[in-house]
Formats: C-alpha cells, structure tokens, sequence
C-alpha cells in the first residue's frame, strides 16, 4: 500500500488487481493533471498540456475522459517545470503517496508557505471519517483552498479498499475486548494510559477506522462474522451529513463525479473475478456510501459514471444483493423514491437519447440493463418496508392436476408438457423470503416503478423469447416486470397462450399421424343458447377428467343452428352468456351484495364441486383465449388465487357491513363484554332463511368476547368467513383455474389488481382516445362527413348506450388493458345510402357502416343495431 500500512488477509484481495493496474494508473494520473494543472511551463508546445498557451480549459470530467484517451494513444507527457516541482501533485513521482490523486483540481490559490505542510498532513491519509472531512474542510476554509480535500476526495471514493474503512460506525466494545485494550495499553506510556482509559469506557472507533496510521486493520476481520442481516459497518448518516456538507460546492462535487469514474470498472472487476463479497462483507459499504450521493441522477452522471456503477453493483451476488434490499427497505418512503428516480432517470435519458428498434435492442444496452437490475434491489426493499403480511398462506392443493394421456409421445418429440419445476420465482424473492402478494401496501406506489419510455421501444416478442430461452447473453424485461406496464405484460402473456396453442397445434398432429387418430387441434365446444351451461360445462367437465391438456388448445365455440365462424367474436359472446348464466342469484352459486355490486361464493350452495372447477376454467379460458369477461368479485378472490388468505382488511372490499361492525368492536373504549354480550358463536344464514350457529373456538357459546380477545375473534371471524365458509368452494374453483393457467407466467408477471383488470378489463371507456385510434377502410377516411357525424353521434350516448356500442362492434362492453386507445377499430364502408342496419366483424373489431344520408338516419339506424343485436349469421 501507498500508506506503508500492514496488509490483513483480507486487503490482499485487493493488491493483485492493484499491482495490475498500477502502470497504467499512474500514467493516466499525470495525464489528468496535465491537462487540469499544466506543467508549470508557461512557455510550454505540447497541445495537451494545461501550461499551453494555446490550450482550452475544460471542465473536470471532460479533462477525466480525455486522459483516458491520451493514455491509449501514448500521448507526449510534459516532464515537470522546475517552478512546479515540490509544489503540485499533477506529478505523482514527486509525492510519494500521488498514485490515488485522480481527482478534479481548485483554481482557488494558496500561501505557498502553508501549502507543503497541509499536503504533507493529509498525503497518508487513505480513508475518511465524518470528523476528519470537518477538519480537512476548516483548514481548506482558512486558506480559501479546497484542493486538499479534493485530493482526497479523489483518493479515497476512486479507491473500493479505502471507502470499505471509510465512514465506519462506533463500536461498542464488549468487556473482552476491554480487558485486551487495557492489557495493550499498559505498555505504553502513561499520557497515553490516562487516553485509552477514557475512550475505553464509551464508545470507539471501529479498528479499521481508528487512526490514518492504519493501525488495528487486521481485527477487522473478527467484525464480519457478527454482522447480522440489515445491519452493516458503515455509518450511514455520517455519510449523508457529509454529503449534504460538502455537494453544495460545485469543485468538490466534481471530484465525487471523477471518482466515480475510475471507481467504477474497477469494482466491476473486483465483483467478477475476485469475489470480494464472500472475502469481506463489508465490500458492500462501497454501494452504500455512493448510492448516498443525492446528486447521482443529475444529468453529468447519467453519460458515463452512473451507468458504469450499475454495471458493477450488478455483478454483486445474489447474498448482497439481499442484503441491500434489507437495508433499503428501513429508509423512508423519501429515501426509496429518490433511489428509483435515480435509476428510472438513467434508464429513461439512455431510451430517448438512442433509438432502439427491432434491429437495435433496447435489451442489448447495457446501461438500461444494468439499471434495470438495480431498480429490482430498490422494488424488493420497498416491498420489505411495506406493509407485509407474510403469515396468511392458501395452501398448496394436495391433488396434482392429472397428466396428459400423451405425455409419453412428447417425451419422444423431446417436448416437455409439464413444468417439472413449478412456476418460475425470482432468485432474489426466494433469497429475501418474500412475494410481491406478500405486501398489502409497499413504501411508494408500485407505479413508481413503470419506466414508460422504455415500454415504448420494448420488442415484446424478442423479450419473450429472450425470457423463455433464459441465457445468460440475453436479458429479458420480463424477469424484471415491475418496470413493465399492464399492456406490455399482457402482450408477453399473450405471446405466451399463442406459443403454447400453436404447441399443442403441433403435438396433436403429430399424435395422430402416430395413433391414426382424428386431427383435433381446437378447444371445440358445440353449445345450443338456450342450454349453454349444461352443453359447456358438461364437455369441459369431460375434457378436464380425460385429457386437461386439451383445455391448453385454441378455443373454438359453435353456436348450432347459428353459421358464425370464430374467429374471436363468436367466444366473446360465449363467455358473456356463460358468465350472465353462472352469477344469475336464482342459480344460488354467488351471493350478491347490491351495495358493492359485488358477487361472492355461496357458502351454502347445493352445487358439487365439480361446477365450480368447471367456472373456474371458464375463468382461465378467458385469460388464455385472451377474451374480457363481466365478472364482479372483491379484490380478495385474486388475492387467493395468487396463493393468499383473506384476512380481516380484505372484509371493508367483500363484506363492508361487517367490516365496519367489527371495525367498531376492535375501537370501542368501553367494556366489550359487559355491554355487547358477544361470544365466540356467530350465525349465518342458509339458502332458505334459516339461522346456521358457527363457534369460532371450541365452546364458542361459552366464551365471551372480552377487551383482551376480540383482536382473536375478529380475526377468527374474518378467517371464517373469507376462507374456511367457503374453502371447499374456492379450492374447486382454483383448481380449475390452475387447470389452464397453471403453465402460464401469470402470477410471476402480475399482481392481484392487475390480474382482474386482466381478466374484467377497464371500466374507463375514453371513446376520445378510441376516436384518435380507429382506422378507416373501404373509401372512408376520419375526414368525410359521415365519419364525423358518426363520432358526434357516439360521443352524444349516455354510458349504458356506449355500452351497447361497444358489445355491438368488440364483442364486449369493457375495455382492453390500457383502455379504449389499446383497441384497433375499424370502421368499413358497406355501400351507399339504405335502409339496412350496420354490421359488425366482432371478431376483428370491424364495424361495416352503410353511408347513410343524414346524421338523424344514422343516430337512428345505429341506436335500432346496437339494441336489439344478437346472435351470428353470415354476410
């Protein structure tokens, strides 16, 4: 070491990769300074030089980049002026500790007379303390010149080893390791005996950081074993008061800038091929201390430093990774927010400043990448400072769901049906012991996170197949899809249900070349309209007993007696009349809340089992076949599909009334017991009206509800009827659910409101933005005066007539994903003016509109179609 301090075991990780680079350092050290600095020479001819007469000033971290380049070029290097000598550090051969001054330098001047001491005070020093920065700056401050501390900035936060020992925390000492102290100091003399006898008694330095003369560096290493999960050696609000002290001066903070730079691919290196981490731990503090900097989303960092640290604490390993999320998740909503603007503005400045297309991927960018994978440590810290509820688990259903009959015939293709290995998780969830679904509410908005430029550039069906193939070379956004909005992930999922239909495609055709058996390569399902429960139910029921693998195919539904051919509308309506059959009340399968609109599994419906796996595929189905369905459950539903229990917060969505009434009893300042006379039995009501008494505990009648317990009767209440009144419901239900989707990346990519929105699409019907979307064939344009009093017309409809309009021409009366701009309309000429109705291609989305005369016939004839329109027939 420059410092002559003894090496511990573990600095000489270090000395390798220092040694290496030693050479090449120093030169592009005398570079920098020749170019910040000069020579010294007034009089001097080399362009490059600061001495140059003829030489152009350039800010520090230009003057950074260009050493590097006069480095590759083995450009001319002034030798020092005698002027200069003794007096500048542009010369590392003339200090003796100058390889680690790569640092931005001060115009500000300085008494020569006080210049060679002040350096040689802080020439030794190879990391910081928050007092020892003070004292630098004091000094700096008298003299009106901060090219000290910048100095030593640059030293140190350009240098992994020295900010590793910078910034330590204050130790309190255990009573061993104070009888070892007093054992030591008994040797010295008796000044320092009265010292070390004060300081013993209170907190310490930690002995990486107890003096610049680096003594104490080798018990370091007994430290790293007692750190525990979160916590870590360095102080952090040390740090931020430093930082808030010292980036107000715009010459110092050029410094942290520059220092980053040669800091950077450094560390990268050191992460790479010398696995630091697992070395020390405490290599991490390096992340902290940077990350702290609040200035690192300013656009002088986005080119160059920012990206080249994202790459290095991209290579951490996954143990580190998890670490920092732990930290991460005890800053406050503030601290979180500032860390993903910092990373959401490089990946944001990258996108816009290049242009990224199908032959130029945003995914082979490795900044964007790099940032990407950072921003995931930061949405992982804010689910873990959220609000989590990690206790309330569905559990796993015992019954596999049944092998496909031609599983042995792929095993021959080399296919592979099943994923043996159950639905992908994230190494980094798995690490830290969490789910997304975990958090009932996180720090800052999940939407925080979306990064919608990059959605912009995405090549969705190039990141899907990078996500699929799952390289190391390849790296697909849909591992990282918190950073993807709802449209883009649906478009991966729809990539992925069209893959694995054309599979199925595949393999069925293949099967029956082998067996000599019928090709059948669709869902197909033959229904009558006036018994399409019983038709559907009853074939779906057969397909999921004989071969569920079948459920994966394409979705063909045909209607008999009707000559509709599907090609998406003709399901569409299949669903909506299947979903209208099922809730009807009179059928007694859901319950129906009038006040929240909402349907609920009926605890005491005669129904089998069976007839709720059988919705539940209906519900898959929709999702795989990419269709919108009009179904209206609380948000609880999707959160126990995505393997979590109601709890009693789910109540105030599916059960109001009581959740207030129980809201109540948990606030309520008086005697529970002696004034609301509750125990531990409740009663619900069956299908005919009868009272059915439940006891929540064992002798339930017998145990009063008191001001100690009712936290457990309102959580067993809350248990009872979420959960255990309609478990075996539910679990038929998701059964069948799973049955289509349990292949599927759906719960990797989506969370619980995503999934309904997924499923119900948006009830936001912006018919502006279907305006500026929809496209014209046929003659028509959005310029010809039937189109424009087409719109007038549309825009004029009350919401239930948009409604209408929209079931008319889409096949249903909600939203895509995204909204209305999401949906590709067309609007097709069919003829000259008549008396005839306007068509539909609900299929296609295809709206074929006759040129009617006046805009009343037009109002007219469209409010007669979009009425009274109902069933399929061939034009």
């Amino acid at each position: 070491m420059l410092s002559g301090r003894i090496r511990s075991p573990r600095q000489s990780i270090f000395r390798t990769s220092l040694m290496k680079r030693a050479a090449a350092k120093h030169l592009i050290e005398r570079y920098y300074h020749q170019l910040t600095e000069g020579c010294g020479n007034e009089a001097c001819t080399n362009e490059a030089c600061g001495s140059s007469p003829g030489f152009r000033r350039m800010d520090n971290n230009a003057a950074a980049i260009k050493a590097l380049e006069l480095y590759k070029n083995n450009a001319k290097l002034c030798d020092p002026h005698p002027s200069k000598k003794g007096a500048s550090s542009a010369f590392p051969e003339n200090s003796a500790k100058g390889a680690h001054n790569f640092s931005a330098c001060s115009n500000g001047k300085m008494n020569h007379k006080d210049l060679p001491s002040t350096r040689e005070d802080f020439r030794d020093l190879n990391y910081l303390t928050e007092e020892k920065v003070y004292e630098i700056l004091a000094l700096c401050g008298e003299t009106e010149d901060y090219s000290p501390l910048i100095r030593v900035i640059g030293r140190v936060f350009s240098s992994a080893e020295s900010l590793v020992q910078s910034f330590r925390k204050a130790k309190q000492h255990t009573k061993e390791e104070l009888k070892s102290l007093q054992a030591k100091d008994e040797d010295k003399d008796e000044d320092e005996k009265e010292t070390a006898s004060g300081s013993a008694s209170a907190m310490e330095v930690d002995p990486d950081a107890a003096a610049s003369s680096g003594e104490g560096a080798s018990h370091d290493s007994n430290n790293v074993q007692k750190l525990g999960p979160v916590e870590v050696s360095v102080d952090i609000e040390a740090v931020r008061r430093v930082y808030d002290r010292l980036l107000s001066n715009e010459k110092i903070e050029a410094a942290f800038l520059n220092a980053l730079v040669y800091l950077s691919p450094n560390v990268e290196c050191d992460l790479t091929y010398h696995n630091v981490y697992a070395a020390d731990p405490n290599y991490l503090n390096v992340f902290i201390i940077v990350m702290e900097n609040n200035n690192l989303h300013s656009p002088e960092y986005l080119e160059i430093a920012l990206p080249q640290f994202c790459k290095a604490m991209s290579k951490l390993p996954l143990p580190a990774l998890a670490k920092l999320a732990r930290l991460w998740s005890q800053y406050g909503a503030d601290q979180i927010r500032r860390l993903v603007e910092t990373f959401q503005q490089l990946i944001t400045y990258t996108v816009i400043s290049n242009e990224f297309n199908s032959d130029n991927l945003v995914n082979e960018d490795d900044g964007v990448v790099a940032a990407t994978k950072c921003l995931k440590i930061v949405y992982y810290a804010n689910v873990l400072g959220g609000d989590l509820d990690t206790d309330h688990n569905e559990e796993e259903d015992d019954e596999p769901i049944p092998e496909s009959s031609e599983l042995t015939l792929q095993e021959l293709l080399g296919e592979e049906r099943r994923n043996k290995k159950g639905p992908r998780v994230d190494p980094l969830e798995t690490e830290l012991g969490i789910r997304t679904s975990d958090c009932r509410k996180p720090l800052i908005p999940f939407e925080e996170f979306i990064n919608e430029p990059l959605n912009d550039v995405l090549e969705m069906d190039k990141d899907y197949t990078f996500f699929k193939v799952e390289t190391e070379s390849k790296f697909s956004f849909m591992t990282c899809p918190f950073i993807l909005n709802a449209v883009t992930k649906n478009l991966g999922l729809y990539y992925d249900n069209r893959i694995r239909m054309y599979s199925e495609r595949r393999i069925t055709a293949l099967y029956s070349l082998v067996q000599g058996q019928q090709l059948n390569p669709y869902l197909r399902l033959k229904v009558r309209r006036d018994h399409i429960i019983d038709d559907a139910l009853v074939r779906l029921e057969m397909i999921a007993m004989e071969n569920p693998a079948d459920l994966k195919k394409q979705l063909y539904v045909e209607f008999e007696g009707e000559q509709g051919v599907d090609e998406g509308g003709v399901s569409k309506e299949f669903f909506q009349l299947v979903v209208e059959e099922i809730f009807n009340p009179d059928i007694g399968m859901f319950t129906y809340d009038e006040s929240t609109k909402l349907f609920w599994f009926n605890p005491s419906s005669f129904e089998n089992e069976g007839q709720f796996t059988l919705i539940g595929i209906v519900l898959g189905l929709a999702i795989y076949n990419n269709c919108i369905l009009d179904v209206h459950f609380p948000m609880v539903v999707y959160r126990k599909l995505m393997g979590k229990k109601g709890t009693f917060r789910d109540l105030a969505d599916s059960h109001p009334v009581l959740y207030q009434s129980l809201k109540e009893l948990l606030e309520y300042e008086g005697n529970v017991e002696e004034d609301m006379m509750i125990t531990f039995q409740i009663s619900q009501t069956d299908l005919f009206g009868n009272p059915v008494m439940y006891d929540l505990r064992e002798g339930g009648e017998k145990i009063p509800v008191t001001n100690d317990n009712r936290k457990e009767f309102v959580a067993l209440y809350a248990e009872y009827m979420l959960n255990k009144s309609v478990e075996k419901q539910f679990k038929a239900f998701k059964r069948g659910f799973h049955m289509v989707t349990n292949e599927s990346p759906l719960k990797y990519l989506f969370r619980p409101e995503e999934i309904e929105l997924l499923i119900c699409g948006s009830r936001n019907l912006d018919f502006q933005a279907l305006e500026e979307t929809t496209e014209y064939d046929g003659g028509y344009n959005r310029d010809c005066r039937i189109i424009k009093d087409f719109w007038e017309t549309v825009h004029s409809f009350g919401q239930e007539q948009k409604r209408l309009f929209l079931q008319f021409t889409t096949g249903t009366d909600r939203a895509p994903v995204g909204g209305l701009g999401k949906l590709k309309m067309i609007i097709a000429k069919n003829g000259p003016d008549s008396d005839r109705l306007p068509t539909s291609h609900t299929c296609f989305n295809v709206l074929l509109l006759p040129e009617y005369s006046t805009k009343e016939k037009l109002r007219e004839r469209l409010l007669k179609a979009i009425t009274y329109a109902k069933g399929f027939g061939m034009l």
